[in-house]
């Protein structure tokens, strides 16, 4: 069985990141935009059966109706990534999730904090997730790897959930 993952978000919240922290376990200082897409596959277990992802690495956009709508053809999946470190990058997520929602009604959707890494305390990261208008349903970084496998399987399991 495969299915289809899209990462996705604004640009420079670590959807490369995540990319390459999962398929290679490697994390790179260096920002890079994303140009087009990126795709790689890995395969994982969920519920005792082996999955192939087709993970989708877009690029980053301000909202999403500016992503071309045949990159969310055949999606399972969406990861929509946030930076806990910027605001701004907050502000049209429950819009963007309205938007993928209507073009892609049964894809699972997950909600993903990234860079963790870059908030110094406990106090402060409640007080960030307070201000996102959404609920955030994994905090990951990319940089240590913090729940980037967790992020991936919990997806996978998620997307195929015995009905």
């Amino acid at each position: 069985m495969s299915k289809k993952i899209i990462l996705t978000g604004s640009f420079g919240v670590g959807k490369t990141s995540l990319f390459n922290r999962f398929i290679y376990n490697q994390f790179n200082e260096k920002y890079m935009t994303t140009i087009g897409v990126k795709v790689n596959k890995k395969n994982v277990m969920a519920h005792g059966h082996e999955v192939t992802l087709l993970v989708w690495d877009i690029a980053g956009e301000v909202t999403q109706d500016k992503v071309p709508a045949s990159y969310f053809l055949g999606t399972s999946g969406i990861i929509y990534v946030i930076d806990l470190s910027r605001t701004s990058t907050f502000q049209n997520v429950a819009t963007d999730i309205k938007y993928l929602k209507q073009i892609q009604p049964k894809a699972t959707i997950y909600i993903v904090g990234n860079k963790r890494d870059l908030i110094p305390t406990e106090e402060a990261l409640n007080a960030i997730l307070e201000q996102i208008p959404v609920t955030v349903q994994v905090i990951t970084s990319a940089q240590t790897g913090d729940n980037v496998e967790q992020l991936f399987t919990a997806l996978t399991e998620a997307m195929t959930q015995p009905n």
